[in-house]
């Protein structure tokens, strides 16, 4: 018996723990099941993110009343969800990636909504999902997260799937609009990073606080510009704050303590793929064959990558 395999043997690496199917035991499997667990739950974010702009444009208020109320609803509703689970005891949060992804979050939200109001919605999600991209850069540049060779192919069908899926929407859209859609998504990227380098932390402390500047910055909007209230646009704000915002903030916290800052991202980018199937079923609009192929792109890349990394785990597990 070789030196590392006594000491492996002495630290208790060899005892056997909680599996999932197609992971070998121990150590290796509990880690497969973090990871499997944080890909669904990024997976479960995307599905509740892509209702956003369908929904914002079912309410017809000013943008800024969208996103005070969004965030409120969603502050006081993971406060609740604080309050009947409290969160594990961890390490306190540090107040540089803390302040610093709170307010990538908030600015996200608030970018994202409007220019869901100014431009249309097929090319706020094009340009805000540009994120994976920024993620893989910020990633290594920030913590040092190097990516892969399969997330850099990953990046790349994504890339161009999410050109082939929105591609004819760019024409006609507002410049402005585009723009802050673009810089949502990379602050959205900026928003995944940060919350990587909180993974031994309360991270979701952080995206809380995002919720509450957004209702801060957004509270002075609802005296400048008074609300409707009628039965739809409140029901929406509910839907939008409980579903597309508090429970979405609590999943992609949850995910992305599990897997790394770029296949959070590559994961997440499943959104362009539901947001036209949300449009089709409540507007009518079909995707054209080009979304079809683009969306065809997205999902190898992001399956493709999940097993790829996940094989590559095994085989450096099986030669430590």
């Amino acid at each position: 018996m070789s030196n590392m395999q006594k000491e492996r043997r002495l630290t208790g690496t060899f005892r056997r723990g909680p599996t999932e199917p197609g992971f070998p035991s121990g150590n290796l499997g509990i880690r497969g099941n973090q990871s499997l667990r944080g890909q669904l739950a990024i997976l479960a974010t995307a599905f509740l993110w892509s209702t956003g702009g369908v929904i914002i444009r079912l309410i017809p208020w000013h943008p800024m009343l969208i996103s005070c109320f969004r965030s409120l609803i969603a502050a006081l509703f993971l406060l609740v969800i604080r309050f009947i689970a409290p969160p594990p005891k961890s390490k306190k949060n540090k107040a540089l990636p803390f302040w610093a992804c709170a307010v990538a979050f908030a600015s996200c939200m608030l970018l994202y909504i409007i220019a869901n109001k100014i431009t249309n919605s097929a090319n706020v999600t094009m340009l805000q999902y540009s994120a994976p991209v920024w993620t893989a850069l910020l990633g290594w540049w920030i913590i040092k997260e190097k990516p892969h060779w399969e997330h850099w192919g990953a990046l790349a069908l994504v890339f161009i799937g999410l050109i082939l899926f929105l591609r004819d929407g760019l024409g006609s859209s507002h410049l402005l609009g585009d723009a802050l859609a673009l810089i949502s998504g990379i602050l959205l990227a900026l928003y995944s990073v940060f919350l990587r380098m909180m993974k031994n932390t309360n991270s979701q402390d952080a995206a809380l606080m995002g919720h509450v500047i957004v209702a801060v910055v957004g509270l002075p909007f609802v005296f400048l510009y008074p609300p409707s209230l009628q039965f739809t646009p409140v029901l929406a704000m509910i839907i939008m704050g409980t579903m597309q915002a508090g429970i979405s903030t609590s999943l992609y916290a949850y995910g992305t303590k599990r897997v790394s800052a770029v296949q959070s991202m590559l994961i997440a980018s499943a959104e362009p793929i539901l947001n036209p199937i949300w449009v089709f079923i409540i507007i009518g609009e079909k995707p054209s064959l080009q979304a079809l192929i683009g969306g065809s792109l997205i999902i190898t890349a992001v399956v493709s990558s999940s097993l790829i990394g996940k094989r590559r785990e095994e085989r450096e597990y099986k030669l430590r």
